[in-house]
């Protein structure tokens, strides 16, 4: 009989304890998330693009005349000096090559030229003697005119006659320097840079080279043309400027960034290669913008920006022109900011919304945010300091659901 009545116990036992693990299995648990704090603090807000540096006046050495280039000796980083170190040198175009029969053409050139200057020399020596003559002439008449000899006519004439062969003596000495001309002329159609004629000439001595100076103090940038050539006048050579004291930093903003921007923002430069960041200012804004396509080809309208830096130069030591860094412009920042963690931040109809932790259960709550650096997000309602949010909010979590902080092993 006992072992009749303990059968249905046994069984009552074990359909209790089926019923409770079915319970425990099937009972709702807390969602497991990770949560975070709302606080006060600082909050920068600012615009990070890439940028290059550039010397603001950059100077572009050419050549004064068209010529013949010697090699250039200097090299970039070279420091100069403005008007004294002599960073080209260069020789003037030179005459075409004679052949036989024009070299012998401008020697008969000059045979003729010179023959013409010994006639001319001849008739010089012709009228200044008929010129003698005419004032010995007037003398004798005019002496003769005041003792009665001679009438007031002869002495007409004889003033007449000294003054044509005074003219004639003159065009004489005219015809003379005319010649002259005419011989120097055909004589430089022998001339070449090898006549140390040609150096005496245009006044540069045994060495006919031209030296080009430096315009500006500074260093040398880049050598455009530095092997032995014929350019052009105006030809580029090479580039000058002063990367310690006239360096600033570019940087091609989009054009919806751009507007945000004003001139004496602050600007962090980082990524520089030095060990802290560097510290500056927006210059200027250029007031024109262009297009430019993106690494994914993409059509952007682009501004660009100048910064200047601020601080020691010997903060941003090693910097030259055309280099890479990395612009952060301030266009908002606050010391006290009551901020949220951009993550527990999401999308609800028209607005934001968020997920805050009470009495281990999930209240959502409707935010109003202000700026933010995408780390941080200023709450301006909805949300006070030290409210504890959801962040990551999981898709299946519902108002007044139980959470529980995940833990991290």
């Amino acid at each position: 009989m006992a072992r009749r009545a303990s059968r249905p116990l046994m069984t009552v036992l074990a359909a209790l304890l089926l019923g409770a693990a079915l319970v425990a299995a099937f009972w709702p648990r807390p969602l497991l998330v990770d949560l975070g704090e709302v606080g006060t603090g600082p909050l920068i807000v600012t615009i990070d693009e890439d940028a290059r540096t550039r010397v603001r006046d950059a100077y572009v050495v050419s050549t004064p005349i068209a010529g013949r280039l010697l090699r250039v000796e200097v090299e970039p980083g070279t420091p100069v000096v403005a008007g004294e170190t002599v960073v080209a040198r260069m020789l003037p175009t030179n005459p075409a090559a004679l052949d036989v029969r024009t070299r012998e053409q401008a020697k008969a050139a000059v045979a003729a030229a010179e023959a013409a200057l010994q006639v001319a020399e001849a008739d010089l020596e012709k009228a200044r003697i008929d010129a003698d003559l005419a004032e010995t002439d007037l003398t004798r008449t005019r002496r003769l005119f005041e003792t009665g000899t001679v009438a007031q006519a002869a002495l007409d004439r004889a003033v007449s006659a000294e003054r044509a062969a005074n003219a004639t003596l003159d065009t004489a000495h005219a015809a003379i320097a005319m010649r002259e001309a005419e011989v120097q002329n055909a004589r430089a159609q022998l001339i070449g840079f090898e006549d140390q004629g040609l150096a005496s000439a245009i006044g540069l001595g045994a060495d006919p080279a031209i030296p080009v100076t430096a315009p500006a103090s500074g260093r040398v940038l880049r050598v455009v043309q530095q092997s032995e050539t014929t350019l052009p006048a105006g030809a580029p050579i090479l580039e000058i400027g002063d990367t310690e004291g006239d360096l600033e930093v570019v940087v091609d903003l989009l054009s919806t960034d751009a507007v945000q921007v004003r001139p004496g923002a602050r600007v962090i430069i980082t990524n520089w290669g030095g060990p802290q960041d560097l510290s500056g200012h927006v210059d200027r804004i250029d007031p024109f913008g262009f297009t430019k396509v993106s690494a994914l080809g993409v059509e952007e309208q682009r501004v660009t920006a100048v910064i200047a830096f601020d601080g020691p130069r010997e903060a941003r030591t090693g910097l030259g022109h055309g280099f890479r860094v990395e612009a952060r412009i301030v266009v908002y920042e606050s010391g006290s900011a009551t901020r949220v963690p951009a993550a527990a931040l999401f999308r609800e109809s028209n607005g934001w919304a968020a997920f805050r932790m009470v009495d281990g259960r999930a209240e959502k709550r409707r935010v109003e945010i202000g700026r933010s650096d995408g780390v941080w997000t200023e709450v301006q309602d909805g949300l006070s300091s030290g409210d504890t949010v959801v962040l990551y909010p999981p898709a299946g979590l519902a108002d007044g659901q139980r959470i529980a902080v995940r833990s991290i092993e």
